[in-house]
C-alpha cells in the first residue's frame, strides 16, 4: 500500500533513513522545532494550568506521564496534559471489564466508554491540545517530531518488535496522518512499518502536513 504518493524505490529510501546525514539533520530539526514550539505555545500551558486550578472537582497535576517504549527498547515517560482523573491508570487495571474493553479496542477507549476522562479532558483530546507537552520529549531526545507512535509495553506484541524499536518514536507518524484512532491493529502496525522502510525528508514533510490536516479537522482524535 502506498501513502502520500510515496515512490517505488523502497530500498533506496530505506538506506537514506539509516544514513548519518538524515539522522543528524532530523535531530537538529527536532531541537529547533520543539524549542520554538514550546516558546510559542507556552501560553497554552498557563491557560490549561489555570483551568486545572479553578476546576475544584478535578484537582491534580497539570501533566500526565505514561511509560512508553522507545529506541532500542528504552522506556521513557511520555508527557501529555492530564485529561483524566488522578490515578486513572490504576483504576483502569483494577476494573477488569473496562480493561478488557480497552485491550479489545486497540488499547484505547472512546470518551463515551471511558469514565476516567474529565469534561475538560474531552476537549483537550478532541483538539489534540493534550499532545503539546510531547515537545518536551522531543527536546529531551526521547522522541522525534516524525516517527512511529510510541507504544506501551503490551502493544509491542502487535509489531515486529526489533524493527519498531530500531527507530526513535515520533509525535507525528504515518498512522496518525492516515487515520489515527480510526485505524486499529493489525493495519496500524503495517502502516508504521511502511514509514520505517521509507523514511526520508520528503516523506517526513508529507506526514507532518497530513497530521496537521487531521488535527485541524479533528479527524480520528479521542
Amino acid at each position: 500500500m502506498e501513502y502520500f504518493g510515496n515512490s517505488n524505490g523502497e530500498s533506496n529510501v530505506k538506506g537514506k533513513s539509516k544514513s548519518m546525514t538524515y539522522l543528524f539533520c532530523k535531530r537538529i530539526t527536532d531541537v529547533l522545532v520543539s524549542t520554538l514550539a514550546l516558546i510559542v505555545l507556552s501560553p497554552i500551558f498557563f491557560i490549561v494550568w489555570i483551568i486545572n486550578v479553578i476546576n475544584a472537582s478535578d484537582r491534580g497535576p497539570l501533566l500526565y506521564k505514561q511509560v512508553r517504549v522507545g529506541l532500542n527498547g528504552r522506556k521513557f515517560g511520555m508527557y501529555k496534559f492530564r485529561s483524566m482523573v488522578v490515578n486513572a491508570e490504576e483504576k483502569l487495571y483494577e476494573n477488569k471489564p473496562l480493561y478488557a474493553k480497552y485491550v479489545k479496542n486497540n488499547y484505547k477507549l472512546k470518551p463515551e466508554d471511558d469514565p476516567r476522562i474529565t469534561k475538560f479532558g474531552k476537549f483537550l483530546r478532541k483538539s489534540s491540545i493534550d499532545e503539546i507537552p510531547q515537545f518536551i520529549n522531543i527536546l529531551k531526545g526521547d522522541m522525534s517530531l516524525v516517527g512511529p507512535r510510541p507504544v506501551i509495553e503490551q502493544e509491542l506484541k502487535e509489531y515486529d518488535r526489533s524493527k519498531l524499536l530500531s527507530v526513535k518514536p515520533g509525535a507525528m507518524g504515518l498512522w496518525q496522518a492516515v487515520g489515527r484512532s480510526k485505524i486499529g491493529y493489525p493495519e496500524r502496525a503495517n502502516i508504521e512499518m511502511v514509514y520505517i522502510d521509507k523514511a526520508c525528508f520528503s516523506f517526513d514533510i508529507k506526514i507532518i502536513f497530513g497530521n496537521l490536516t487531521n488535527i485541524f479537522k479533528g479527524k480520528g482524535a479521542y
